[in-house]
């Protein structure tokens, strides 16, 4: 035996999508009720659990040998399943190693991440049944109790065995898919690299981070509390049944002089700038009865394990175009920021009850509980993290790319890039609080929004009207930048022509150090680090100006798989930003390899959780910063600070 590809079937009265899979397999109820599985590519085999079948002991045994490659689509779910059944104890499972990921490899060329959606994509002969959802939805989770099913709160095979011998068919056909899935992708094998960060991946997430509960709980009470005030508070002002009701506050407003189509955010924002005074309160209060910052709490209730760990709250391969990792869960990739002077002082105010405090001491308590988000998250007894991020590593990484050599001194020489940007665009010396320092925010602006071609649009989107730029000064902006970066602008379009020539000639062709290779029907972009970037389809298209661009097939913005078009601006923005994911994995492994414990990363951020009195800021930044041997020339930095619950310093 040197493969093994795994399916299983599960029942749990845990909702799986609310809580993740490591909270699921916790549920008393807990169950595995068939386990399908195939030998080195044999036929598959379905031991029906539940009606009494046992799995054969060589494979029992297999499931924990490194040496057997096990093969499952989203793998994670089938080796925390079969820890709890295999007896582990809360906190602990199989160990990752020798468990390989078809939906991983699948990501890695630019597939879905369903099993559906590969097996379509691909136009496999064996694709996974349609009603596959149904069979789940009867036999996978809790029933509702009726008269005519006798009050009973789960179907199990006596109940429909017709269904039952369909469900097994189903889950064997998965295993077919797979199967299948492997055999259409074995000429483009997933690097020993890449499986050695999914293992890492699989540990992190293995691992956990802790959560205060306490804190949490508190939390959720305090935002009940507040919104319970402000909606008193409105229904005295307006009168209104329902204040939160859209329809009535709108009629509301139209009665009081004030039209609108819209209530949404932006909207109201605006309103408020306007509105009469008492119509402007009634609009502040809906503004902050609107916000949901109780959202990330609630979710963290629901996920948290019985030792007080949220475990799965990272997707590895989660952006399949760049390969960066996803947030999953809590979401923790889009954490609010905080910026509370006092944020430990706020933070123990809420823990300990004290919401009239807060409500007096701050001008908005769900600012407030949104800015300690972050907060729930600490080291175990005895610990504390350290957090470590690299420093403007997208900014870092494009200037290496097109050797932009006035950027690459600035980080040499330690410089601020958003002060040096502002510098270079108007001529004149900029320092942080100092000389021209009000210069530096339009630097900022100008660097966060137009490094991938971004123009007039991306500098609204990002905010750059409610940061004081004028709206005649954007265009202005646009063309100082590009002037003072024409090195980048270069990269754009040597980029752009490189992968036309690519699909057009369907050949293969490099520049600045990257490789663009046209194959078996896709178009492959070798970034330094030897991971490929994959389109599938290619073709040659027109674009909404008219011009020749490059069409391929994925995951677009309707969360569908469809046509997407691209060109030289975003395909920069892909290599660099999965530049900036290998970094980050090779940097996680290496902090890994000596000794440290990664609980957590967002973004280019590791939060470490390190027991008292060991190892330094310094020691993990120093690791952090190691330049991979094939970024030559490129100037890495990392920045770090301990804290004793997370935070952004």
């Amino acid at each position: 035996m040197k493969t093994i590809s795994v399916d299983i079937e599960t029942f749990s009265s845990v909702d799986l999508g609310k809580c993740g899979v490591y909270r699921y397999c916790e549920s008393p109820d807990f169950e595995v009720l068939l386990f399908g599985y195939s030998i080195d590519g044999g036929e598959v085999q379905i031991i029906d659990l539940v009606c009494g079948e046992k799995i054969p002991p060589v494979i029992i045994s297999a499931l924990s040998d490194p040496t057997i490659t096990k093969w499952a689509f989203n793998a994670q779910f089938e080796r925390i399943c079969l820890s709890r059944f295999l007896g582990f104890p809360a906190g602990t499972y199989l160990d990752p190693t020798g468990w390989h990921c078809t939906m991983v490899w699948s990501a890695t060329l630019g597939l879905p991440l369903s099993l559906e959606g590969v097996g379509s994509v691909l136009g496999l002969e064996k694709q996974k049944l349609q009603e596959g959802k149904s069979l789940i939805k009867y036999f996978c989770v809790p029933c509702a109790a009726t008269k005519s099913n006798g009050g009973r709160r789960r179907n199990l095979p006596q109940h429909e065995t017709e269904k039952w011998e369909t469900f097994k068919a189903y889950n064997k056909r998965d295993v077919e898919t797979e199967i299948g899935i492997q055999e259409k992708l074995s000429k483009f094998p997933v690097s020993d690299t890449e499986w050695d960060n999914y293992r890492l991946d699989q540990i992190i997430n293995d691992r956990g981070i802790t959560l205060d509960m306490d804190f949490v709980k508190q939390a959720i009470c305090c935002d009940e509390v507040t919104k319970t005030r402000l909606r008193s508070l409105m229904q005295n002002l307006t009168n209104l049944e329902n204040p939160n009701s859209v329809q009535q506050m709108k009629e509301w407003l139209a009665d009081n002089g004030l039209e609108t189509d819209t209530l949404g955010k932006a909207a109201v924002a605006e309103l408020i700038k306007t509105a009469p005074a008492d119509l402007g309160e009634v609009l502040s209060l809906r503004q902050e009865l609107a916000k949901s910052s109780v959202k990330k709490y609630t979710a963290m209730e629901n996920v948290v394990g019985s030792d007080g760990r949220a475990r799965g709250l990272i997707q590895f391969y989660g952006a399949n175009r760049t390969g960066r990792y996803a947030g999953r869960l809590i979401q923790v990739q889009n954490l609010p920021q905080n910026h509370l002077p006092d944020l430990e002082d706020a933070r123990n105010l809420i823990k300990s009850g004290l919401f009239d405090a807060v409500d007096m001491l701050y001008d908005s308590t769900s600012g407030v509980l949104s800015e300690l988000i972050r907060t729930a998250f600490v080291p175990k007894d005895g610990s504390r993290f350290i957090v470590a991020d690299f420093s403007a590593i997208e900014a870092r990484i494009i200037a290496w790319f097109a050797g932009e050599r006035w950027r690459m001194d600035v980080f040499e020489n330690g410089g601020d890039i958003y002060c040096a940007s502002a510098s270079q665009m108007f001529h004149v010396p900029v320092e942080k609080n100092g000389v021209n320092g009000h210069l530096r925010q339009k630097g900022k602006i100008a660097e966060l929004a137009l490094g991938y071609g971004g123009s007039v649009g991306a500098l609204k989107a990002m905010g750059a009207l409610q940061m004081g730029v004028l709206e005649d000064e954007l265009q202005p902006l646009v063309t100082a930048w590009r002037q003072s970066n024409p090195r980048i602008v270069k990269l754009w379009w040597d980029v752009d022509k490189a992968a036309m020539t690519a699909v057009r000639q369907k050949t293969a062709t490099e520049t600045h150090g990257i490789r663009f290779t046209y194959q078996s029907g896709m178009l492959f972009i070798t970034l330094p680090s030897g991971r490929n970037l994959v389109y599938i389809k290619p073709r040659i298209g027109v674009n909404q100006f008219g011009s020749d661009a490059i069409t391929y097939e994925g995951i677009g913005g309707t969360k569908k798989w469809e046509r997407i078009e691209s060109y030289g601006p975003k395909f920069v923005e892909n290599i660099v930003q999965a530049t900036a994911r290998d970094i980050l994995a090779e940097a996680m492994l290496r902090l890994s390899t000596s000794g440290f414990e990664i609980v957590m990363h967002v973004h280019d951020e590791a939060v470490l959780e390190i027991p008292s009195g060991i190892s330094s800021v310094d020691e993990i930044c120093r690791i952090m910063a190691e330049k991979p041997k094939w970024a030559n020339g490129l100037l890495l930095s990392a920045d770090g600070f301990e804290c004793k619950f997370y935070k952004k310093d």
